[in-house]
């Protein structure tokens, strides 16, 4: 009977090690995945950095290959104007949503709502694109003149896109919330609303703070619709309804005919600064969570 037990804890033991070995490995590759791009990325930066100097490639206000000119400083700006217009429509409409799902939609209804969510995080970016293109730009054309294609039209699209991330983990976050910290805000008079906003909300902000910081890496980070709609000028952003460019867009509209040297590595370096700023909202997120961490 003991060697019996004995042999069925070794097979146990066998099976526990290779699991641990594949967990292992699936995390280790993710890793090395991570650092080959880094390694690529910043890699192929170096040469345009060292041609043209950090300073002037990050604050330089005139982007011209064909007179080798390459600041950044346009695309940045348009980047953040961008995502800060898309973060301002986005995040008040996702809250707002999201605490409608968890508090006040009816159960019969909740299967349709989701199914609604799930249908637009899947939607393809260039759908969202067009829809813009057809919907969105014609409408800014007549009511405030000019082509349409502009600063706005790349606001209200990204405003729609990064919908889906806020409310799937805003509710997540207000779900997770214990119900006594609602129950109780009722049972001492609180209204329904002033429980949740007062109570819950409060006691969610880490998880709603990072539903916040994941969506601006999905507006940051979006290519082909923005693309479709900014109207693509390297200009400094002046008004909402006149053309700019992202660092995204500039990426992809050069990069099919960039020649190897400099071009080419100054559009690697746009990517870098890009990735330099994901590493940061990520960082934050992670900060988020390790002192959401330490007051539990």
């Amino acid at each position: 009977m003991k060697e019996k037990i004995a042999r069925k804890r070794q097979g146990t033991g066998g099976a526990d090690r290779m699991a641990k070995a594949v967990f292992y490995f699936s995390a280790a590759l993710s890793v090395v995945a991570v650092f080959l791009i880094s390694w690529f990325v910043f890699r192929h930066s170096i040469p345009a950095i060292k041609e043209i100097g950090l300073g002037h490639f990050l604050f330089g206000a005139v982007w011209s290959p064909t007179n080798g000119q390459y600041g950044i400083l346009p695309m940045i700006a348009a980047s953040v104007v961008v995502t800060s217009g898309a973060v301002l429509i986005g995040v008040p409409v996702g809250i707002l949503s999201a605490v409608y799902l968890a508090y006040y939609c009816p159960t019969k209804m909740k299967p349709f709502f989701r199914v609604g969510i799930n249908l637009l995080s899947g939607i393809p970016s260039v759908v969202y694109g067009l829809w813009a293109l057809e919907g969105i730009v014609p409408a800014i054309r007549r009511m405030f003149g000019g082509f349409g294609l502009s600063i706005l039209a790349g606001i209200l699209l990204l405003g729609v896109m990064i919908l889906p991330t806020i409310i799937a983990l805003t509710q997540a976050a207000l779900t997770a919330v214990p119900e006594h910290y609602f129950m109780g805000a009722i049972a001492l008079g609180a209204s329904r609303e002033r429980a949740i906003f007062s109570v819950v909300l409060p006691a969610a902000r880490s998880g709603v703070f990072a539903a916040v910081i994941l969506g601006i890496g999905r507006a940051v980070g979006e290519t082909m619709a923005v693309q479709m709609v900014i109207g693509n000028m390297a200009l400094m952003p002046s008004s909402l309804i006149k053309g700019a460019r992202t660092l995204t867009t500039n990426i992809v509209m050069e990069m099919a005919y960039a020649p190897d040297g400099v071009h080419r590595s100054a559009l690697i370096a746009t990517g870098a600064v890009l990735f330099v700023f994901i590493l940061l909202l990520n960082s934050v997120l992670q900060w988020i969570r390790s002192k959401r961490g330490v007051r539990r």
